[in-house]
């Protein structure tokens, strides 16, 4: 599958008309439009995977750069960055020689005089 970046989309469109802009141009997987966390507004932006690249440029083709009211859609393949090999973390025993953390000594008030 390709991933596509799409952004430029009213913040009122939903998946499913931004589903029916993409079907004509080939075979659409699936839809993830970007939302806020607390009020589950539309960000204005998504991803969409189509099932071949033929489809995925189609889609570019005819799409990108398209008029949608005040704003410019903007559709571009996302391409795949290589996944980094990443090294678990070695956790070792402190050596015994090793300092330990002590927490500093909190300092007494002083007495005042006469008062136990």
């Amino acid at each position: 599958m390709i991933k596509l970046f799409v952004s430029g989309f009213p913040l009122n469109m939903d998946e499913l008309e931004l589903a029916r802009l993409f079907v004509p141009h080939g075979d659409l997987k699936t839809i993830k439009l970007v939302r806020d966390k607390k009020t589950r507004i539309c960000k204005g932006y998504g991803f969409i995977e189509m099932g071949d690249r033929q489809s995925a440029e189609n889609a570019v083709a005819a799409l990108h750069g398209q008029e949608m009211g005040d704003r410019f859609l903007t559709v571009n393949i996302k391409e795949e960055e290589e996944e980094s090999v990443k090294e678990a973390p070695v956790f070792r025993k402190p050596s015994p020689a090793a300092p330990r953390f002590h927490a500093p000594e909190k300092k007494k008030r002083p007495r005042l005089p006469g008062r136990g």
